[in-house]
């Protein structure tokens, strides 16, 4: 037990001292908060197009004014939303929270465009190339900044149907073109309506409308309304599954490294002359553990560090969900099995390479299956007992990630019992299989492939 341990404080201290090592795992956090912001950030910061609309022939009188009351509509809506919004966070978050939330979302609701007058020289011009080419110049770079366009629409009207032609700077940006498509679409089924004798006011009132519709269930909190609270544990539990995914593929990856390298370097040759094969397995799972658990207690320092200081009220129902609601426990318990079970994996893999290359036979195949609890543990949200999320989630390779996804949603208890059962037995296995490869391939120089892996874990390569 003293080697074991001995090891384990080596594999621990050798990442652990390393500046890299700190680096990387305050980069984690970082880069979460600014994968959340910089779309915010690039949305608020997006550029308010200035459009030109201009309507060709008497028919289409009548468009333009369409697509303004159009965008002062949307405006309108953006405004609604975000104050709905900024009392969303005022309930959640508190006053500290919905005073962020409430910049962000007023920069978030200013309008995708705005309508400008449009130049004498495209006025003037008589339709046709010679127009278009005008056209072409006010969209083009070599005009001055302050003049440039960055959309042209001519407004038609062909046998009583609208239709415009948008001319964008970019020929990638769809923005003006869905927005006039919506603008149109509703003023052909008001002019439709009016026709067919409905009074205008009447249709005014009905594009207006905006229903106020709230959600009940009888699982909420009160059993009526439901609430931010009522969502927070489905946050929770597919947050939960992202981060064992994280965790455990990162400490099994480490191990992966570390075996290979001390084979590479006969490093492994010396440790098997004062402790055995299983020894060193154990006291190298071990240490990486406790690396694994060290960047969990500090990823979950750091965010509760930020949540109390910026969302306290936020902080309080997390820590509410996970003390009382069980997610604690169980995350700690599906975080044991599924690194037991990729740990000694790639700790045996890792045994028969001495380059990267070498582990590119049986890494491959791993990680593509590795992928698909990241699609699942998504769509266990919104439908955590269909079939297949079902069904992945009793596999144990998937059960860690897709159970604590689907855990919030209440499974069946027969479920979570056999699938936390069928983990802890499929580890073991593992546990067995992958020991006694990783025998064979730290005892022998012989070359990773699925033949040689399999013919180790049996016993053939002894």
């Amino acid at each position: 037990m003293s080697r074991i341990l001995l090891i384990a404080r080596r594999e621990y201290g050798a990442y652990a001292k390393t500046v890299g090592f700190w680096l990387s795992l305050l980069a984690f956090p970082l880069f979460a908060v600014l994968g959340g912001f910089i779309p915010i950030l690039m949305r608020s910061n997006e550029p308010v197009r200035e459009v030109v609309l201009i309507e060709e022939g008497v028919e289409a009188q009548g468009l333009a004014a369409a697509v303004r009351d159009a965008l002062r509509d949307d405006a309108d809506r953006r405004a609604a939303n975000a104050r709905e919004a900024a009392e969303k966070a005022q309930e959640t978050a508190g006053a500290a929270g919905s005073g962020a939330a409430g910049n962000a979302l007023a920069a978030l609701s200013r309008p995708k465009m705005r309508i400008v007058a449009p130049p004498t020289a495209i006025t003037a011009a008589a339709p046709g190339e010679a127009q278009d080419e005008i056209v072409r110049h006010y969209l083009g770079d070599e005009v001055a900044k302050a003049e440039r366009l960055d959309a042209v629409v001519f407004l038609t009207r062909v046998n009583g149907v609208p239709g415009a032609r948008v001319w964008s700077a970019r020929a990638t940006d769809d923005t003006v073109q869905d927005f006039v498509r919506g603008a149109l679409k509703a003023a052909n089924r008001k002019s439709v309506l009016e026709a067919a004798g409905i009074d205008p006011a009447v249709v005014d009132a009905t594009e207006r409308f905006r229903p106020e519709v709230k959600a009940f269930s009888p699982k909420s909190a009160g059993a009526g309304e439901v609430s931010f609270r009522d969502k927070l544990p489905q946050i929770i539990g597919l947050a939960g599954g992202f981060l064992l995914w994280s965790l455990v593929l990162t400490g099994a990856s480490i191990l992966l490294n570390s075996v290979m390298e001390e084979k590479s370097n006969k490093i492994l040759e010396v440790l098997l002359s004062s402790a055995s094969a299983t020894e060193i397995l154990a006291g190298k799972v071990l240490g990486v553990a406790m690396l694994t658990l060290t960047v969990l207690l500090a990823w979950g320092g750091i965010g509760a560090a930020g949540l109390l200081t910026t969302f306290p009220d936020t902080a309080a129902m997390i820590g509410d969900v996970l003390l009382h609601g069980g997610l604690l426990g169980y995350f700690a318990a599906f975080m044991v099995g599924g690194y037991l079970m990729y740990a000694v994996l790639f700790a045996a893999i890792g045994s028969f390479c001495e380059t990267p290359r070498d582990a590119q036979t049986l890494m491959g195949p791993i990680m593509m299956v590795l992928v698909i609890p990241m699609f699942t543990m998504q769509m266990a949200i919104g439908s955590p007992d269909a079939p297949v999320i079902r069904i992945l989630s009793m596999v144990p390779f998937f059960t860690p990630f897709v159970m604590m996804a689907r855990l919030p949603s209440d499974p069946p208890m027969i479920e979570l019992v056999g699938a936390i059962a069928g983990m802890a037995v499929f580890a073991l296995f593992m546990v067995w299989v992958a020991g006694r490869a990783f025998r064979a391939g730290a005892l022998s120089d012989v070359k990773l492939s699925w033949k040689s892996f399999v013919s180790a874990a049996r016993g053939g390569g002894k």
